[in-house]
C-alpha cells in the first residue's frame, strides 16, 4: 500500500461544470462532444471511452483551493455523472506505465522538485518525492499533453 494518495477535482467542481456548462472561477465556456481522443476524466480518474462516451473540455485552476497565483488549464471529465476516485490506491491503475511528470511542491508553491516518470517507475519517484519532508504535495500532469492529471497527497 503506497504512503499516498491520488485527489480528484471535487464533485461540486465537476457538477457545476455539468450543469452550467461553464468553467468555474473563470466562466469561460465548456465544449462538449464525444470523446474522439485520449481523454482523462479528472473526477473519477478513468478514461472517457474513445468514440463512446461525451466528455465535457473546460478550464481548470491546477491549485484549486491550495495556492494562488493560478495555473489554469485544460481539463476533461464525463459528460454523464460519474463517481469520484476514492484516492486509496496510490496512482490510479488507468495512468501506471504511462509518461507523467511529477512535480512536487513545497510551502508557498515552491516548486521543489520535477521529475518525469517513464517504464512504470511513478509509484517509487512519488514515494522518494514525499521522503522530503518540504513537499507538500505532489501536481502529476501528462508529459505528452503538459496537462493537470490529479494530485497526490501523504496518506
Amino acid at each position: 500500500m503506497s504512503s499516498f494518495h491520488a485527489v480528484a477535482i471535487p464533485t461540486e467542481v465537476a457538477n457545476l461544470v455539468r450543469s452550467t456548462m461553464k468553467s468555474p472561477k473563470y466562466g469561460f465556456p465548456a465544449h462538449r462532444e464525444v470523446a474522439a481522443g485520449r481523454a482523462p476524466c479528472r473526477h473519477c480518474l478513468e478514461l472517457v471511452r474513445l468514440k463512446e462516451e461525451e466528455l465535457i473540455l473546460f478550464t481548470m485552476d491546477a491549485f484549486y483551493g491550495l495556492e494562488v497565483p493560478p495555473s489554469p488549464g485544460p481539463v476533461y471529465i464525463h459528460a454523464a455523472t460519474c463517481g469520484r476516485y476514492s484516492g486509496e490506491r496510490g496512482i490510479p491503475e488507468a495512468y501506471r506505465g504511462r509518461l507523467l511528470t511529477l512535480e512536487a511542491f513545497g510551502a508557498d508553491r515552491k516548486l521543489l522538485a520535477e521529475v518525469r516518470a517513464s517504464e512504470s517507475r511513478e509509484e517509487k519517484i512519488a514515494e522518494e518525492l514525499f521522503a522530503n519532508r518540504d513537499v507538500k504535495y505532489i501536481q502529476v500532469r501528462s508529459t505528452e499533453a503538459g496537462c493537470f492529471l490529479f494530485r497526490l497527497e501523504r496518506n
